[in-house]
């Protein structure tokens, strides 16, 4: 009889330490490939065309956290940008496989300039029938989260930075006098978008640049690491082969850091690394002061990408991890009205179409079919955001690009020490700059580049602020 007390004491010992295990941080990571076919329209520049062959694969990178309570999946794709229905439809299956609602699930875009469209036919319409590759895209995704979902095991995270300053650069710049062109309307800005990189006419930037990699990193305790997700503010490298699909320098950097941490050991499941957009919608990687001599095709993505990754690796050494941390997530939709032409306006965008294109590049006809299409939309849309809190981390996010001025003020504004934001989540709705900098005019200011009403960067950002407060309160 005193045996069997035993035995039924060491069972029970057993099962609640396995429920004590259950109830903890949990954390599982997954790759899902998104690559299309060649042939798909290469978008970024202004005017689409058709890819020719495929450098690297893309990927939708996935990473799942369970404290028990509440799971959270943040996912990282190789695409300018994911059409709003897309996040919806991938958001949808992942709550139908796996019961993670579609508030808990973040869907970010890196903005790779070499990537098939999964924007659709009107990248800003709400809703729209999904093409074949955005149905393939929203599909992949949410077998990314599933697997990712199927592989946790027990986890702790631990939040770092890295400062890498000379990768980044405002591409907004001031001019003397009388040299910046005429803009498409027929009118003059006050600031260039990627002016003439060396010009003696440039006199200071228009605004600042973000110089940090913020991260989350998570392991098994003290064990191998499971995934790492990070997120820094630099719009894209460039320097592809001519209709070339590549995932940029965000595909490099994870297969970098997975090297680096695996030391030729890989483990089972692998490692995923994922880099995600910060708020880049005003910076680039070109120094407009001191240009650098040409480079081979994708040698600049390899330099930014592997220095990026060893700084981030670096910083790794010094984390401290922990497993005794809870998880939270805010989604609003709130409504902004969209940009309408003004009188002169309509009558120049109907003079110019009615006048027809010079050339396949003629920007002033490209934007007169801008402004039509968007004179043409309702007063209003509604525009996803999402807060995620992991411990004393917050991310916020917005569908746009995003100026790095936003991102800034977020990081200063936000109640959690650390915060930080991604842009391109959930949808594509255009530039978002600031009030002061919609002054300045530029190219991401112009009618038709920019969208959304001009005070939109001001009303987004309170809303952000006060969804970070929420989810701090949530414990």
């Amino acid at each position: 009889m005193r045996l069997l007390h035993c035995l039924l004491i060491i069972t029970l010992m057993v099962l609640s330490a396995a429920a004590v295990k259950a109830d903890g941080l949990q954390a599982g990571a997954a790759t899902s490939n998104i690559t299309p076919e060649i042939g798909g329209e290469i978008i970024g520049g202004f005017v689409p065309y058709p890819s020719k062959h495929i450098h690297d694969e893309l990927h939708a990178r996935c990473l799942v956290l369970d404290d028990g309570k509440t799971k959270l999946a943040l996912v990282v794709c190789d695409l300018l940008g994911i059409q709003r229905v897309v996040s919806t439809e991938a958001r949808r299956l992942i709550q139908e496989m796996i019961a993670i609602p579609p508030e808990c699930v973040m869907i970010s875009a890196t903005h790779t300039h070499s990537a098939t469209s999964a924007l659709g036919k009107d990248r800003l319409k709400p809703e729209q029938e999904l093409d074949d590759y955005q149905r393939f895209v929203a599909r992949r995704i949410a077998d990314g989260v599933a697997r990712a979902f199927n592989n946790r095991r027990p986890a702790q995270i631990a939040f770092g930075t890295a400062d890498v300053p000379e990768h980044v650069f405002n591409r907004r710049w001031h001019m003397r006098p009388g040299t910046v062109p005429v803009n498409p309307f027929g009118g003059s800005d006050l600031v260039k978008m990627n002016p003439p990189a060396g010009s003696p006419n440039l006199t200071e930037p228009a605004g600042p640049t973000d110089p940090t990699v913020s991260f989350i990193a998570v392991r098994e305790p003290s064990g191998p690491m499971i995934s790492l997700f990070a997120a820094y503010s630099l719009h894209y490298v460039g320097g592809v082969g001519a209709a070339d699909i590549s995932a940029d320098y965000y595909g490099v950097f994870s297969e970098h850091l997975k090297r680096l941490i695996e030391e030729g050991k890989p483990t089972d499941p692998p490692f995923v690394a994922m880099m995600a957009n910060g708020t880049s919608g005003d910076i680039n990687n070109i120094n407009f002061r001191t240009p650098r001599p040409g480079k081979k095709q994708y040698e600049q993505i390899r330099f930014v990408a592997e220095d990026v990754a060893v700084k981030v690796h670096a910083a790794m050494a010094k984390l401290e991890y922990r497993d005794n941390l809870s998880l939270a997530a805010r989604y609003r939709e709130p409504s902004i009205t969209w940009r309408k032409p003004t009188a002169e306006q309509t009558k120049w965008m109907e003079e110019t179409l009615a006048a027809s294109p010079k050339s396949k590049q003629d920007l002033s006809f490209i934007y007169a079919e801008r402004i039509s299409r968007l004179a043409k939309y309702p007063e209003t849309t509604t525009i996803p955001l999402h807060v995620l809190r992991i411990g004393d981390v917050c991310i916020g996010t917005m569908p746009c690009e995003v100026f790095v001025e936003i991102g800034l003020d977020f990081k200063r504004r936000s109640p959690l020490p650390n915060s930080f934001m991604v842009e391109l989540a959930h949808g594509y709705f255009g530039y978002l700059p600031t009030p002061r900098q919609h002054q300045l005019g530029g190219y991401e200011t112009w009618l038709g580049t920019n969208r959304l009403e001009i005070n939109a960067s001001d009303k987004l950002l309170d809303q952000l602020i006060e969804m970070a407060n929420e989810v701090a309160e949530i414990r």
